[in-house]
């Protein structure tokens, strides 16, 4: 049974929208070493929104490994887009498969499906879902030392309550802090 590890670029006040303002930080190799971690062998697929896929497919389906050491878990890893309005992900990048609108059932058995981690990134609308039907096993969030008071955000006005427990933290030189949660027992 497959495992979703969420991962998410967020500002202190949890905008997650449109993360360029990442680039004013930079980046670390502790960080590249902790997104490194959720993209590993143990990780088997990708799971993204379509508004997230169709960021990620022109961007990543044109590098190699020699312009960015990620790219081949990108582009070779099976990955399975939530729309209802994208038709064949196939075409704009190999190895995508569109699942249909979102539906926790399809989710699951998703997950009862695929042996090993099921990696998320951004797809805020798409991990928003999955938070209020329990689907996430991790939530890895990449905290950045900014407010920048919009943009959307994780955990919305009106958002379910949703208790989580801390399973580690890590602090990067650039001010940056990682930190994972599970979901709460109980």
């Amino acid at each position: 049974m497959g495992s979703i590890k969420v991962h998410e670029f967020t500002t202190l006040d949890g905008s997650i929208g449109a993360p360029m303002w990442t680039m004013d930080y930079g980046s670390t190799p502790e960080m590249g070493e902790a997104i490194g971690a959720l993209t590993g062998p143990a990780t088997t697929a990708i799971l993204l929104g379509r508004t997230t896929f169709e960021m990620f497919a022109p961007s990543w389906s044109t590098r190699t490994a020699e312009d960015d050491p990620g790219a081949p878990f990108f582009n070779d890893t099976t990955k399975y887009v939530v729309s209802s309005s994208l038709d064949d992900a196939e075409s704009v990048w190999r190895n995508s498969t569109v699942l249909g609108g979102y539906d926790a059932d399809a989710i699951r058995t998703l997950k009862d499906s695929v042996d090993g981690d099921i990696y998320v990134s951004g797809s805020g609308t798409l991990v928003r879902a999955m938070l209020a039907d329990g689907l996430v096993d991790e939530l890895h969030l990449l905290v950045y030392p900014l407010a920048l008071g919009e943009g959307p955000r994780l955990f919305p006005e009106g958002a379910p309550r949703t208790p989580l427990t801390l399973a580690g933290t890590q602090a990067f030189d650039n001010g940056v802090v990682h930190m994972a949660y599970r979901p709460a027992a109980g």
